[in-house]
């Protein structure tokens, strides 16, 4: 395989050279035309990219929330990272987890400690979480991450575990299938060749062509549902955009499956970290217009929202597009039982619990989700593109939103979030169409209040 066929440095250097010249006229254009949700061309995108004016800005959000709302519904699928080792033989320079920190009190948790971090986050109420690790063939091979997945699911209510892991080999990948993981996420970090190479100074991580072709080794060994991204800041944020634009599209014509989410970290200060500044850095501004990008792009899409980012930006950007965000979270492995901030990946900004974070959505107008139904229905890969695609995912997701969030109103929040909750609950029944399938909501919300779990359709 030719990795340079796939992303094609010289091309995207030729769009964003072109974009930058468009009318007003063009850009309220590509934004009408987006609200088609079927997206938009890479060109279209990178011009929109260009854009600085406020008032057409707000017009790119406006259509951003509309694909949003028309495709997933108001809803927003909440989880939590799950750490389970920061040894790492890789040098990265902007991650905490880099081989050269010795200063990082390095911890890989034992099958019974994953279990305790397990149940701690779901006694929060979680469902889903995110399994993450350093890269060490040692400590944290293929047998680690399999162990802790099947770990964590016979002994802890979690019901969804995603994995956010090394590139692996197809016969690694088949065991990764095998675990019933949910979805497999892997960053680029960058597309820039030269970025790249200088970011990732040794280790097995800085083969960038092995990194590149992880998802089609993913897809090859029986992985359908899989996370693209990168570390905003690391180099020019349009170009980077544009080249997981393209990365995009490339999985979604050969496989005739897109990314199911792709994630928006930004560069953070890290505990160790070998890099004294942000490269490239963008500004809020800029976040907040590659969100919306990136819903009018690739509409299907889900986008991630971590924790790197204030309370007061993620909860505009809730508004903007993102239908997944964590909360919660610890970037240590332990974290939840035991916090050691000189064990963590990087800085978090937004340090608010579960419950709290639900009262805020719901304010919003929001419903939260941890509906996994999806991947136990066998509605992943082509079967779940086709819905989203053809905007018939929310049909799914608007009554399992509110079956989850009943549960973990019943079973975990404070008294303030089961009020404004309940409510949330009302406003969103009243928005499923077919009667018949309201009633049968209504039927099992109350077999929930009863004691009964883990409804779904």
């Amino acid at each position: 395989m030719n990795t340079h066929e796939i992303i094609n440095e010289i091309d995207i250097n030729e769009i964003l050279e072109e974009s930058k010249n468009f009318s007003k006229e063009e850009i309220l254009e590509i934004i009408e035309k987006s609200k088609d949700c079927y997206g938009i061309e890479i060109l279209e995108a990178a011009k929109l990219l260009q854009v600085e004016d406020d008032e057409i800005l707000e017009k790119m959000f406006e259509a951003a929330r509309y694909i949003k709302e028309k495709i997933y519904g108001s809803r927003i699928v909440v989880f939590a990272p799950l750490y389970t080792s920061n040894e790492c033989t890789n040098n990265c320079l902007y991650c905490g987890f880099r081989v050269t920190n010795k200063d990082l009190h390095r911890k890989t948790l034992s099958t019974n400690e994953v279990i305790n971090e397990a149940r701690t986050i779901a006694s929060q109420g979680h469902k889903r979480v995110l399994l993450v690790c350093g890269e060490d063939r040692k400590t944290t091979n293929i047998d680690h991450i399999v162990e802790s997945v099947k770990s964590i699911y016979e002994n802890a209510d979690i019901r969804r575990i995603n994995v956010n892991a090394a590139p692996m080999s197809v016969e690694e990948f088949k065991k990764l299938k095998e675990a019933k993981i949910g979805t497999y996420q892997i960053f680029q970090e960058t597309y820039h060749r030269e970025t790249y190479k200088k970011m990732h100074v040794s280790g097995s991580k800085a083969d960038y062509d092995y990194r590149l072709t992880a998802i089609d080794r993913a897809y090859e060994a029986g992985i359908d549902d899989v996370g693209i991204g990168v570390l905003l800041g690391l180099y020019d944020y349009k170009f980077d955009v544009i080249a997981t634009l393209i990365h995009s599209d490339y999985l979604d014509e050969k496989y005739n499956v897109g990314p199911h989410t792709i994630s928006i970290p930004r560069l953070r200060p890290a505990f160790g970290s070998g890099l004294d500044k942000v490269p490239y850095p963008l500004s809020d501004k800029d976040l907040k217009k590659v969100v919306a990008v990136y819903r009018m792009a690739v509409p299907y899409t889900g986008i991630i929202l971590s924790t790197r980012e204030s309370k007061e930006l993620r909860d505009e950007l809730i508004n903007l597009g993102v239908s997944q965000m964590s909360a919660g979270s610890k970037t240590n492995p332990g974290g939840y039982e035991e916090d050691d901030k000189q064990a963590d990946q990087f800085v978090t900004s937004d340090e608010r619990g579960l419950d709290e974070m639900l009262k805020v959505i719901c304010e919003q107008g929001h419903l939260p989700s941890f509906c996994t139904a999806c991947y136990r229905a066998k509605r992943t890969g082509e079967a779940f593109m086709e819905l989203a695609k053809h905007s018939h995912i929310h049909e799914f997701c608007q009554p399992n939103s509110i079956l989850t969030f009943k549960e973990n109103l019943v079973n975990n929040a404070s008294e303030e979030t089961k009020k404004i909750g309940e409510k949330m609950l009302q406003v969103e029944l009243e928005k499923i169409d077919d009667e018949k399938l309201k009633e049968e909501t209504k039927r099992r919300l109350k077999r929930i209040e009863q004691g009964e779990k883990d409804l779904y359709f």
